[in-house]
Formats: structure tokens, C-alpha cells, sequence
């Protein structure tokens, strides 16, 4: 228990999820560790890289939580949330909200972030349990969607994830965000050239920025 309000407590103070999409195993794992070299601390791998079981094993072998916080995501049903939380994930993310996923990360003791777009969808997602709710596609809505959720529900802890880049991150945590996740902004640019020098940069870039917004 102490584990989770921990990690989750991390998401909120970072401020910043990357988020690792690769074609395989061995671009995935090149690209969470440049990005832990330019000092993201916090990375999702999702269920859409082949293999992404085996990268999150091997990220969660070669580093204690207190390096780096892996999650998985695009977990689309409990029984793939089970698998990722067995092959060491300490965050699930879901596009969607699946109360069962959300169970299964509780019985685990998983931060949970399931996806949610409208105000309805987003008080489904907090009275499920949500310890975060990922507002997603975030370039489908943008910062002036969420400002206006949360109107009525200021209390709602917010991430969004699609649409964050250097030039409007500050306006997402002016909306009243707590985190953002971020994606082919941090990589795009390795993945096309091979080198993930380019990703250490971008992450470097981007944790800076979110520092400066935040005032810490």
C-alpha cells in the first residue's frame, strides 16, 4: 500500500509520463533508456510494442522503482492489466475505462489511470476507483476541454495524453492538469533516424519545461 501512494505521489510530483511506442523490444528498451538519460524518471510501455511484456521485465529488473517507475499501457482488459503487473509494471493505463481493470489494479496495489473524454465519463472513472484519469485523445480536445471539466470538478486529478508539446505544456498545467503524458514528441525523432540521442535530448527539453511551469 505504502509502495503505491508512493509512486503515485511520484506521478503528481514529476509531472511527466513518457510514454514508449516502438515496432519491437530492442527500440523500445534503446528508447526508455534515453529518455531515463535525459531525465525522465517515469515510462509507460505500451501493449502496442511487440514484445512490450518483455521490455517491462527487463526495465523492472534492471532498475528499483526508485530509478525508474515503469507502467504499462494501452491495457485494454483485466486479464492483459494481470500480466503486466506479473511482468512488473507499477502503473496501468487504460485509453478507456474498464471498471475490472481497475479492480485488478487495486487488488494489486497498481496506480490506475483509465481514460476518460466528457464530464460524465470522468466521474465514471473517479467513482471506479481511478487513482488519475488519463483524458484521452488530448489533441482530439485540448487544455480549454479540461479547464472547463474541471469547473464542476476541480477536485479530479487530470492527465492527458495525445497533443503535449513544448509549445502548449505550460497551457495544460495552467488548465489544471497533474501530469501529462507524452509521447512522439520525446521520440519521434529517434525512431526515424536510430539515434535515441535525440530522445535524451527531447526528454531533457521537456522535464526542464515542466519544472519551469511548475515552479519546481
Amino acid at each position: 500500500m505504502l509502495a503505491k501512494i508512493e509512486n503515485l505521489r511520484r506521478i503528481v510530483n514529476r509531472g511527466l509520463i513518457a510514454v514508449v511506442r516502438a515496432p519491437g523490444i530492442e527500440s523500445a528498451l534503446a528508447a526508455a533508456e534515453a529518455l531515463r538519460t535525459g531525465g525522465i524518471d517515469i515510462i509507460e510501455i505500451t501493449l502496442t510494442v511487440p514484445g512490450a511484456l518483455e521490455v517491462i521485465k527487463a526495465l523492472t529488473q534492471k532498475y528499483r522503482p526508485a530509478e525508474v517507475l515503469v507502467g504499462a499501457g494501452t491495457i485494454l482488459d483485466p486479464e492483459t492489466a494481470r500480466l503486466a503487473v506479473l511482468a512488473g509494471a507499477e502503473f496501468i493505463v487504460s485509453p478507456h475505462l474498464d471498471e475490472r481493470i481497475v479492480r485488478l489494479a487495486h487488488r494489486y496495489q497498481k496506480v490506475c489511470l483509465p481514460g476518460a473524454m466528457t464530464v460524465t465519463e470522468v466521474i465514471a472513472a473517479l467513482e471506479a476507483g481511478a487513482d488519475i484519469v488519463k483524458f484521452f485523445p488530448g489533441e482530439g480536445m485540448g487544455p480549454k476541454a479540461v479547464k472547463a471539466i474541471l469547473g464542476p470538478l476541480p477536485y479530479a486529478p487530470i492527465c492527458p495524453t495525445g497533443g503535449v508539446s513544448l509549445d502548449n505544456v505550460a497551457d495544460w498545467f495552467a488548465a489544471g492538469v497533474v501530469a501529462v503524458g507524452v509521447g512522439s514528441e520525446l521520440t519521434r525523432e529517434a525512431m526515424a533516424t536510430g539515434d535515441y540521442s535525440l530522445a535524451a535530448a527531447a526528454a531533457r527539453r521537456f522535464a526542464e519545461k515542466v519544472k519551469a511551469v511548475r515552479g519546481n
